[in-house]
């Protein structure tokens, strides 16, 4: 899709630290409702064999999967509730007849409007696609293909690689042009190569969708079915020289700055001057260039596949990523082999929910403010800031106390820990949408044009300082992030709700929830990535090269834990893939818990409530969090593609490394998952 694989390409990229692979906005506590329920639970189940199990057994049993749903969790139940606050909102917007030209409410109605109106999509076909094939189909030259690869990025669809700007890693003050790999409409470059047999089927399966769907366009199926070979020949080959999800969580491998001159060494098939105009971008003496071996390959490319083959692929890639804004047949071949083939979804989700989800994020911020007006309690607020600053203390407090850390270095990562930016709720300052052109005609139109802004707004900032109030989500996100590059961590409005926040629950709810969620995004600020920027946001290396070490002894422990965890009956988590969430996950319970003492000064740590003592329901309160059933195909993909552990392993991975947790339910030598205690992971 253009405006949500613009944003999520930018926060990827961009090393953005989230608690979620993936986010929605969510729901508002309900009177009555409780934070813990032992209903949920399967006693049965001993805690010291399988927490997950025993925490959340009869919630798992009792909630099977929605046809439309890929999993079903915590998550999803909140996002259920959600899409009726939304729904209230775009009710309310659709139906203003009164809305002044130009506005942000006549923008949001006709995007909407526009989205649920199938009958004009269906009657189109695909007439609103054909003029951009025309223009491919009257190109002769690489040069074209260039020229046409240029008003594609505009759109914010990226055939051949990736453009944006954002800070320099070695200087966070500025914002400098960054290129790097992509092409590929497979979601990882390992679908391609990858001789296991999920990864050949997919393979076989992604070319008979690409024939369907250029049969779907009027060619026949002869034609359409060579077609589909040579969009796959040409991703394979981008795939060859494109590198693993492992190696982009390197930033020094993936920090390479040159000017414009180096690039066009470094890349000389392609007309750099030409592209960079095209973009509108000036500032040229500084791009980073995150994986030279992918642009010096696709130079190569481009000199080797015919200008025929390339117009074909350029069609794909806008056929494949506008499908959803096309007819139906269109649309639902798209959800057939993107939600059925690659993560086991049976149904596809209701129009209105998946226009609603569009238009929260081509007009983000827009939403976002008649979200808070209505919906964001400012207690809410304020609470959580005091949460923040009871986290930032009990992590202050653990960094001083660790053993295998030397002084120097502990005044430095704490100096890092009191420079972090804390934003909570929404921006202080809104983006301005006066200039994103939103008809009552076309949703097809509508997506490009908005996209096209997102896209222009992006690349202005290059060459310019770094404007720090900026978010990276909406406020009607769940979900809350780090950036390495700001040295921040945000927490949108919607994430401040339970199951991870709740108002009138328990220190110890609110501690294993939204207080390990605080300690999480912290906790990325010293992570196997995020420990390589310093207080500013710059990557440099700010350890004593001892400590370093000792870093890397101690977060292999748990690289090896994650490395054993079975999902499924032969496939494992990747605990080198995961170990920055890992991590983070690890940190944030230890310090929240840390935190969580605190708070209980003075009180009654035996005190019960429905049977359970407060240490019991903070890591209960942090399981149920993560609870959910998800089918097999979206779990094997998640275990390719995401670097965040199933829920299963975010919970066992990690409780099990805790000394509290072992008293809390007195764990025993002989309980399946007793770790002894030198063989626990221990890092914040």
């Amino acid at each position: 899709m253009v405006n949500h694989t613009l944003k999520h390409t930018l926060l990827i990229l961009l090393g953005v630290a989230t608690i979620l692979g993936t986010g929605t906005a969510c729901k508002k506590q309900e009177k009555g409702m409780k934070a813990l329920s032992s209903s949920n639970m399967d006693t049965t189940v001993k805690a010291g064999d399988d927490f997950y199990h025993y925490a959340n057994g009869n919630w798992l049993k009792n909630n099977p999967i929605p046809a439309e749903y890929s999993r079903y969790g915590a998550f999803e139940v909140l996002e259920e509730e959600n899409y009726k606050q939304l729904q209230e909102l775009m009710k309310d917007a659709s139906a203003d007849k009164n809305a002044k030209q130009g506005s942000v409410n006549q923008k949001i109605r006709d995007f909407y409007n526009t989205g649920m109106d199938t009958i004009s999509i269906d009657k189109a076909g695909m007439e609103p696609i054909k003029p951009e094939f025309a223009k491919i189909d009257a190109l002769k030259t690489t040069e074209d293909i260039q020229k046409q690869v240029v008003e594609t990025h505009l759109f914010g669809l990226y055939p051949l690689f990736n453009f944006f700007g954002a800070p320099d890693e070695k200087n966070s003050n500025k914002v400098i042009a960054q290129l790097y790999q992509g092409g590929l409409c497979l979601p990882d470059r390992d679908y391609y190569l990858g001789t296991d047999t999920r990864s050949a089927e997919i393979r076989k399966e992604y070319v008979k969708y690409i024939a369907k769907m250029f049969t779907l366009t009027g060619i026949d199926a002869v034609e359409a079915s060579k077609q589909a070979e040579t969009v796959m020949k040409i991703e394979t080959e981008l795939a060859k020289i494109s590198s693993t999800k492992l190696e982009l969580r390197n930033p020094i491998a993936n920090y390479n700055k040159y000017d414009l001159a180096g690039l066009k060494t470094l890349a000389p098939g392609f007309n750099w001057e030409s592209y960079f105009s095209g973009m509108g971008i000036t500032a040229t003496s500084e791009i980073n260039v995150g994986q030279p071996k992918f642009f010096k390959g696709v130079t190569g490319l481009l000199s080797s596949i015919p200008v025929n083959d390339w117009k074909i692929y350029l069609k794909w890639n806008l056929l494949n990523n506008t499908a959803e804004y096309l007819s139906s047949n269109l649309d639902k071949e798209h959800f057939s082999f993107f939600g059925t083939v690659m993560s086991g979804t049976t149904e596809q989700q209701p129009r209105w929910k998946r226009i609603l989800d569009n238009t929260s994020s081509s007009l983000g911020e827009a939403v976002g403010q008649l979200y808070v007006a209505k919906f964001f309690p400012p207690a809410a607020k304020e609470r959580m800031i005091t949460l923040v600053n009871n986290l930032k203390s009990a992590l202050h407090e653990r960094i001083l106390n660790l053993t295998w850390m030397s002084d120097s270095t502990k005044k430095e990562a704490i100096a890092k820990l009191d420079k972090i930016n804390v934003k909570v709720g929404y921006p202080d300052k809104w983006i301005d949408y006066s200039s994103m052109d939103i008809t009552n005609d076309s949703y097809f139109r509508n997506n490009l044009s908005a996209s096209k802004f997102l896209v222009k707004k992006e690349l202005a900032k290059i060459g310019k300082a770094v404007d720090r109030s900026e978010w990276g989500m909406t406020p009607q996100t769940v979900n809350a992030y780090y950036n390495p590059n700001m040295n921040e961590i945000v927490f949108p409005a919607a994430i401040l709700q339970p199951p991870f926040f709740w108002i009138d629950a328990d220190d110890a709810v609110n501690y294993g929830a939204i207080g390990v969620v605080i300690g999480h995004e912290m906790s990325h600020g010293f992570d196997d990535q995020g420990r390589q920027y310093d207080k500013e946001g710059n990557l440099t290396d700010w350890w004593k090269p001892e400590d370093s070490k000792n870093f890397e002894k101690q977060t292999k422990v748990l690289v090896d834990q994650y490395n054993q965890f079975k999902i499924l009956d032969s496939l494992h988590v990747d605990g080198q893939l995961t170990l920055g969430e890992n991590i983070a996950d690890l940190g944030g319970v230890n310090i929240s818990y840390t935190a969580f003492l605190k708070a209980m000064e003075g009180k009654d740590m035996k005190a019960a409530v429905d049977g359970f003592t407060p240490t019991q329901r903070f890591f209960l309160s942090y399981a149920q969090v993560w609870r959910n059933n998800i089918r097999e195909k979206a779990l094997m993909r998640r275990l390719k593609e995401d670097v965040h552990s199933p829920g299963e392993a975010r919970v066992n991975g990690i409780v099990y490394n805790i000394p509290a947790f072992y008293q809390a339910f007195d764990i025993k030598p002989a309980d399946k998952r007793f770790i002894p205690e030198d063989k626990r992971a221990t890092i914040w």
